[in-house]
C-alpha cells in the first residue's frame, strides 16, 4: 500500500495523519507486506511531507508489516541524512523498514516537459506536482522517447500513441507544462539542488556504504555513521521511465517500483530496460513492484461514485495548485470538470482501476501479466476515511480468494 496521507475536503493535517496511522494497523490485520509514505511537499491536500518521521511512527503504531518510503526525494536530501534518517528507524525495528529512493531535478522536468508535448513557461507546475520522480505528475511526465518531428520547433517531439497491450491500456503522456521559475522557488524552499547532472547512482552508492560502514572520503578517510552502519532495511528504486532510476536500479542489482498509477505510459519502458540491463548485486535477479491506483466498492456503481473526485483532484496537480483536499462526490459534481481538464487527466482516469472487487481484481491480474509484477503496490484515495479503509479490506479479500 502507498499512503500520501491524504486531507479530504473539511479536514486537517492532524486528521490525515491519525488516518494514516488507523489504516497501517488495517493494513497489517488484512494481510498487506508493505505500508509505504509518500514525500510531497508544500501540497495543501498532502499531509506525508517527512516520510521518516511517519514511517517511525507508523512501525511503532504496527507490529509486523514492512513500513517505507515511496519515495524519498533524493534532490532534497543528502546520502549521509537519508541513511542516519531510516537507519535510525530500522535499529528500532528490524527487518521492517523499506528504503525507496526516487530522483527529481529541474533539468528532468524541462526534458520530460518536451518528451510528452508540453512546454516550460506555460503557469503551472508547483513544488507539490514537481518534486515527484518516482510518484508525481510533473516529474513523471516521461512517455518513451519520440524522434522530431518534421515542421515542429528544434526539440519537439511526436507524442506516442495511446496503445492496449494485452489487454492493458498503456496511454499517450499528457502535454504538461511548467513554469520553471516558481517551480524552483518553491522547490528551493525544501533544501532542492539544482543539478541535472546529479549522479545519482552515485548516492545510492553512498547511501549503502554509509549502511555498510565502509563509507570514504575522496583522501580515503573512513566516515562512521553509527545512526546507518548496520541497520536492517531494504533499499529500492523507484522510477517513472526508462531512464536513470531503472538503470541504477539495475546496475546495483536493487528491487524497481514501477510506476503505472502516475506514468502509466512509461511502465512497459521501465520493466523492460531494468530487466534488460540488470546485473546481480543486492539480489541474485531483478525483482519488480508495479503501482497502480484503486477504488473498490461493493459494486461497480457504488466505486463509480467513490472514485468521482479522482478527475478533480488530478487536475489540480496538473494546474500546479498541488493536489488539493479531496473532494466528496457531491463537490465533484457541482464543479464538474471542462473538456481541457478532462482531457489533461484522462491518461490517470483512465488507468484507475475502480469497481467491485471481481472487477478490479480482474484489472490487476492484467497489470501484473502484462509487466511481470512480482509486487503491486495498491494507492486508493476516496473522501471517506471508512470507505478507503473497506476498500483495500474487500481488495485482500477478492484477491487472497483468487
Amino acid at each position: 500500500m502507498l499512503d500520501l496521507a491524504p486531507l479530504i475536503s473539511g479536514s486537517s493535517a492532524a486528521d490525515a495523519l491519525r488516518n494514516t496511522v488507523d489504516l497501517a494497523r488495517n493494513a497489517e490485520k488484512f494481510g498487506y507486506r508493505r505500508y509505504w509514505l509518500a514525500e510531497h511537499h508544500l501540497t495543501p491536500g498532502v499531509a506525508s511531507a517527512a516520510p521518516a518521521v511517519l514511517i517511525g511512527l507508523v512501525a511503532a503504531a504496527t507490529e509486523r508489516i514492512r513500513v517505507g518510503s515511496g519515495a524519498v526525494q533524493t534532490g532534497h536530501h543528502t546520502a549521509v541524512v537519508i541513511a542516519e534518517e531510516f537507519g535510525t528507524v530500522a535499529h528500532l525495528h528490524p527487518g521492517r523498514v523499506d528504503l525507496g529512493l526516487g530522483r527529481s531535478s529541474i533539468g528532468r522536468l524541462l526534458e520530460l516537459a518536451a518528451r510528452a508535448g508540453g512546454g516550460a513557461k506555460a503557469a503551472g507546475g508547483g513544488a507539490g506536482a514537481a518534486g515527484k520522480a518516482a510518484g508525481g505528475d510533473a516529474a513523471s511526465a516521461s512517455g518513451p522517447a519520440a524522434e522530431p518531428t518534421a515542421g515542429k520547433p528544434p526539440g519537439a517531439a511526436s507524442k506516442p500513441a495511446a496503445r492496449v497491450v494485452e489487454g492493458l491500456l498503456v496511454p499517450a503522456p499528457p502535454a504538461l507544462t511548467f513554469d520553471v521559475e516558481r517551480l524552483g522557488r518553491q522547490l528551493r524552499l525544501v533544501g532542492f539542488r539544482e543539478d541535472p547532472d546529479d549522479d545519482y547512482s552515485g548516492l545510492v552508492r553512498d547511501i549503502q556504504a554509509f549502511i555498510a560502514g565502509s563509507f570514504r572520503t575522496e583522501d580515503g578517510t573512513v566516515l562512521s555513521a553509527p545512526a546507518a552502519q548496520g541497520a536492517d532495511l531494504e533499499i529500492w528504486i523507484l522510477a517513472s521511465s526508462a531512464g536513470g532510476s531503472a538503470r541504477t536500479a539495475a546496475e546495483l542489482g536493487l528491487p524497481l517500483g514501477a510506476n503505472y498509477h502516475v506514468a502509466p505510459w512509461g511502465v512497459l519502458d521501465t520493466v523492460e530496460a531494468y530487466r534488460a540491463a540488470f546485473r546481480p548485486g543486492v539480489l541474485a535477479k531483478p525483482w519488480v513492484m508495479v503501482s497502480a491506483d484503486v477504488v473498490v466498492g461493493p459494486d461497480d456503481a457504488s466505486a463509480r461514485r467513490l472514485a468521482s473526485g479522482y478527475g478533480a483532484w488530478v487536475a489540480s496537480i496538473r494546474a500546479g495548485q498541488g493536489a488539493i483536499p479531496y473532494p466528496s462526490p457531491e463537490e465533484a459534481a457541482a464543479a464538474g470538470l471542462s473538456e481541457a481538464d478532462r482531457a489533461l487527466v484522462a491518461d490517470r482516469v483512465d488507468t484507475q482501476f475502480v469497481g467491485s472487487p471481481e472487477t478490479v481484481v480482474r484489472g490487476l491480474r492484467t497489470l501484473r501479466d502484462v509487466t511481470g509484477a512480482d509486487e503491486l503496490l495498491i494507492t486508493t484515495i476516496t473522501h471517506s476515511h471508512a470507505d478507503r479503509v473497506r476498500s483495500y479490506e474487500l481488495l485482500a479479500e477478492a484477491w487472497n480468494d483468487q
